[in-house]
């Protein structure tokens, strides 16, 4: 009598329940993926500006009755609403911008207008070029630096450079150049914004006591 063997099977496939816990199982995962993927919100940017003019104590005398001041000029990179840093300890020459941080206006814009409040809170009469008049001295503003430095990871500063120059009659009564740094509180934008602020501000008492002290001729 012949004896039939049949050949056992290497491989025996699972189950149709285990296959169907795989197939559930794969597609939880990819959802749980998904939701986390459309939970990742991009980063908002952050505006900063220089505040409100706080009221300043007005100099013993007002710096000049009256005083056009032009809009303050500088390089193209002022020219936008970027902020940027140096890491003077590791790449001075190398200005970089915060990527999700900017400021509400141009720093030229900005400059311009804090110099402007802070003239007319001397006493003076603030007059635009347009309203320029005969024997009115005209101000002229301009900036060779507006950043915030990192002499270190842990400690930076702003620091605000800034030349100013007088003419009176289409002539030029004086020239000065002035530089003011000002620790910042954080390592971060806003310690940068609030610091080239509080720069910005002494610069301005030093533009309103330089003013004070030139001779000009009465017209």
């Amino acid at each position: 009598m012949r004896t039939t063997v049949h050949p056992i099977p290497t491989h025996t496939p699972p189950p149709r329940t285990t296959a169907r816990r795989l197939l559930l199982a794969a597609s939880a995962g990819a959802a749980l993926l998904l939701a986390g993927c459309a939970s990742e919100k991009p980063a908002q940017n952050t505006t900063f500006d220089f505040g409100p003019a706080a009221s300043a104590a007005a100099p013993a005398r007002a710096p000049m009755a009256a005083v056009v001041v032009g809009d303050v000029t500088g390089s193209a990179a002022l020219d936008s609403e970027r902020m940027f840093y140096r890491l003077n300890y590791s790449d001075p020459l190398q200005a970089r911008a915060y990527a999700n941080s900017r400021w509400s206006a141009t720093p030229l814009q900005m400059v311009t207008q804090r110099l402007k409040s802070r003239i007319a809170q001397s006493g003076a009469k603030v007059l635009s070029v347009s309203d320029a008049s005969d024997g009115v001295p005209i101000l002229r503003l301009e900036i060779d630096d507006f950043s915030h430095h990192f002499d270190s990871q842990a400690s930076s500063h702003g620091q605000l450079v800034l030349r100013a120059s007088l003419f009176q009659g289409h002539k030029l009564v004086d020239q000065k150049t002035f530089e003011r740094k000002t620790p910042a509180t954080s390592a971060d934008a806003g310690g940068g914004a609030r610091a080239l602020a509080g720069a910005t501000d002494t610069v301005a008492s030093d533009v309103i006591a330089w003013l004070a002290t030139l001779p000009l001729k009465k017209e």
